[in-house]
């Protein structure tokens, strides 16, 4: 299943500087492993925000719930999620 996935990170002002860099790096540790496994087949930053759209291919619902929970950023993104379904004009 394919899902379009608009995340928008909002990182405390007061969250310090070294906590919010290792929250980051395990971030990037953990979407690169999506990424490499295939769940994470595309991702793509906007331009002069603090976030990105992301598509991802899972088995289910449940499965994309279950890894976007489990983003170390999560706590401070707003995320909306729009299932796909393939066009019949796509070649």
């Amino acid at each position: 299943m394919l899902f379009l996935v608009r995340m928008d990170v909002h990182i405390p002002h007061d969250l310090p500087a070294d906590q919010a860099n290792e929250i980051k790096a395990r971030e990037k540790a953990y979407s690169q492993d999506l990424q490499r496994d295939g769940r994470w087949p595309h991702i793509w930053r906007v331009v002069g925000e603090y976030a990105n759209y992301s598509v991802f291919d899972v088995a289910s619902n449940d499965e994309l719930h279950q890894l976007l929970q489990g983003l170390p950023l999560f706590p401070f993104m707003k995320i909306s999620v729009t299932p796909l379904a393939r066009h019949p004009s796509a070649i």
